[in-house]
């Protein structure tokens, strides 16, 4: 098999493509032939040595896959041929995973692969961070910061599925255009707008949820446009900087501050898990989300994929096709 692996925690550049030995699955683990595989924002943390989960050196990133079970060992649920979407935490840039078979999915017949192996990661952690953790209502207004990017897009569909109105923040008139595609409502330009005032008066005056990935100091401006009984969801720090927000004003808005660590509890609660993702299949199969792919790159290009996630040019999803 081939592997995209990180052999020094120098960023993109340090990737390389190796030849290592096919897997054989044990005891409830399959191996599965990767079609498709999601890039994410902890695959370029990963590759810094930036985030929370460190394996030891070489390693391949790529934490969800999507492909066809090609082995299965003893007392798993699966077998050879099945099509499956799985979580890897890492490992998923290669063209076969050993996967334990309590972290497959089986993907529905009507599901592409390639939208299967870009779904967990965005959809998963904005669906659970909406439904789960942020209890949205119909009605009520969201503002999706880092909205162009994968799980900004990602919670613009899910919002909007569920009923609510989208203030769209972006850094260019571009990405705007993107996320109205995607059902945003309004658009702000955090390069030439008031963050805070623009998402006060879009929202009539408040707005009920933040959608927050990016972090810095458009965390604190945005939880200052909250009305009561609020949430700001945290998801993660794409701008690199934790914000240290001034803890009276939960106090004084009478909102909540709400972590989301999808990652972790989806490994925790994998039944759970299971469930959202069966929501989110039939909020695809009736085409209430459409998860856009924007670039794919075959495993010799997954330096490349980061290189421009890191630069900020992705919109949406990107892909690798490790097969190629």
């Amino acid at each position: 098999m081939r592997v995209a692996h990180i052999t020094a925690l120098d960023g993109p550049d340090a990737i390389t493509v190796a030849e290592r030995p096919d897997p054989s699955p044990g005891k409830g683990q399959v191996v599965v032939a990767v079609e498709a595989a999601g890039l994410n924002f902890p695959d370029l943390l990963m590759s810094r040595g930036l985030y929370q989960l460190r394996p030891a050196l070489p390693f391949a990133p790529g934490g969800e896959i999507a492909g066809t079970v090609v082995a299965a060992g003893p007392d798993t649920k699966l077998a050879e041929g099945d099509r499956v979407m799985a979580l890897t935490g890492f490992g998923g840039f290669t063209t076969h995973a050993l996967v334990g078979h309590e972290r497959c999915v089986r993907i529905p017949d009507a599901m592409p692969t390639d939208v299967a192996g870009v779904l967990a990661f965005t959809y998963g952690t904005s669906y659970h961070a909406l439904v789960d953790r942020g209890a949205l209502a119909e009605g009520e207004t969201v503002l999706v910061l880092g909205a162009a990017g994968g799980v900004g897009s990602a919670a613009i569909e899910l919002a909007v599925a569920l009923g609510a109105e989208v203030i769209a923040a972006a850094s260019s008139p571009e990405k705007l255009a993107f996320c109205a595609e995607l059902g945003a409502a309004h658009g702000i330009d955090t390069s030439a707008e008031d963050l805070k005032r623009r998402a006060k008066a879009l929202g009539g005056g408040s707005i009920d949820v933040v959608y927050d990935p990016v972090g810095g100091d458009r965390a604190e401006l945005a939880l200052r446009a909250l009305g009561p009984g609020g949430r700001h969801l945290v998801i993660g720090f794409a701008s690199g900087t934790i914000p240290r927000v001034p803890w009276n004003l939960a106090l004084l808005k009478q909102c909540s501050i709400v972590g989301v660590a999808w990652g972790a509890w989806a490994m925790a609660n994998p039944r759970r898990h299971v469930a959202n993702m069966e929501a989110l299949f039939e909020l695809h199969a009736r085409g209430a989300i459409r998860p856009r792919i924007t670039a794919r790159y075959p495993l010799g290009g997954v330096s490349e994929a980061l290189r421009a996630m890191e630069a900020r040019e992705v919109k949406g999803k990107v892909v690798i096709e490790p097969q190629r």
